[in-house]
């Protein structure tokens, strides 16, 4: 059996993040058919990306910016045929108030996963405003999630706190981006991963 720090995938990820997006319903079927908790981290990229020691997105040339956030976004979508919207209006925005509603239906014993997974289809599929509390609330009632107490407590000191600690706890595991998955020592970067993620998971557990 896996030691009890590896019982859990941990999944640090930007709620605006396209890749995060992509990879969201799979990590999650993945987590469920492996009998995994996943545990939710949403970071502050802006600060995770450049401690990492990597360029931030905005020093970034345009070139690679289109071919990173457009070429391979459409290549993605087609290959995954999960629908996007490659320049939705609402990319840029408030990360703190959708990132605390995630914590907070988190601690609150919420389905922490479907609103995740809810709150990035409604960027990147439906172009929705997700630092608007009225959206997020909408979002928690279509999923089952009781609204005002997640956004009371992601309104809190405590939970805005733990956004930037989550943010911090990446940093020192130098996690280069969103998103990135943990199981224990083991660290993978990108949706692209998660076959080594259910490698990691299927072949190991067996091994143990």
């Amino acid at each position: 059996m896996f030691a009890e720090s590896e019982v859990a995938i941990d999944c640090y990820y930007s709620v605006r993040s396209v890749y995060a997006y992509f990879g969201a319903a799979r990590i999650i079927e993945l987590a469920r058919r492996t009998g995994r908790k996943l545990r939710h981290f949403p970071i502050d990229l802006s600060q995770v990306v450049p401690a990492y020691g990597s360029t931030p997105f905005a020093e970034r040339s345009a070139r690679r910016r289109a071919h990173q956030f457009e070429v391979e976004v459409k290549r993605w979508s087609e290959w995954l045929k999960i629908p996007v919207i490659v320049h939705p209006v609402y990319h840029r925005g408030d990360r703190l108030l959708p990132s605390c509603c995630v914590l907070a239906a988190q601690a609150l014993g919420e389905d922490v996963d479907g609103f995740s997974l809810a709150v990035l289809t409604a960027l990147w599929r439906h172009d929705r405003d997700i630092g608007n509390a009225d959206v997020l609330a909408s979002i928690a009632q279509d999923c089952g999630v009781s609204a005002r107490a997640m956004l009371d407590l992601a309104h809190s000191e405590q939970v805005q706190l733990e956004f930037q600690q989550c943010t911090e706890r990446a940093i020192a595991q130098d996690v280069p981006g969103s998103p990135t998955y943990v199981i224990g020592n083991e660290l993978f970067y990108g949706q692209d991963r998660l076959m080594f993620v259910e490698h990691h998971l299927t072949h190991k557990a067996s091994s143990q």
